[in-house]
């Protein structure tokens, strides 16, 4: 009986060495903007790729055409940001306060938009397709969304599942 107990402890221990997640290696390339004052700074075109701009204050930054794929942007803000054309597919864009910011045909497909302000951000074409937003901003988007994204195709009050 000890024998068996002892055997069935090495296989749950292997089993959950088998299924822990082992810690990705950072790359020498990462973009660390957390906590950083980026007030009108110009990323236009950029490639930020996986960039984390954590907490950053980021008021009149320049994001046009700038590639944030699976950026982290949470507890930023980007009043007043251009943001035109941006590819932030996949990012995480929580608690980020993008009032007033220019967000035509920008690109937020997969992206977690939650507990995020978007007040007068102007969403004229942009692609919120499968993205998390709180059902009371897709509200308040939904009644000034027009327009259809050029690169994707997709109108931008059908990618919100507006009525």
């Amino acid at each position: 009986m000890r024998l068996l107990s002892l055997l069935v402890a090495l296989i749950l221990a292997a089993f959950w060495i088998l299924i822990t997640p082992k810690p990705a290696l950072a790359q020498d390339n990462t973009i660390n903007y957390g906590s950083t004052n980026l007030e009108n700074r110009d990323f236009s075109h950029a490639n930020l790729v996986g960039g984390s701009f954590v907490a950053a204050e980021m008021r009149g930054a320049n994001f046009q055409g700038a590639d944030m794929t699976n950026a982290i942007l949470t507890k930023g803000v980007l009043l007043g940001a251009n943001l035109e054309g941006a590819n932030l597919t996949g990012a995480l864009v929580d608690r980020v306060t993008l009032d007033n910011a220019n967000l035509k045909n920008a690109i937020f497909q997969e992206a977690i938009l939650t507990r995020s302000r978007l007040y007068d951000a102007d969403i004229t074409g942009a692609d919120f397709s499968d993205a998390l937003i709180d059902r009371y901003q897709v509200a308040l988007l939904c009644d000034r969304a027009t327009g259809t994204n050029p690169v994707t195709g997709i109108a931008t009050k059908e990618s919100l599942g507006c009525k």
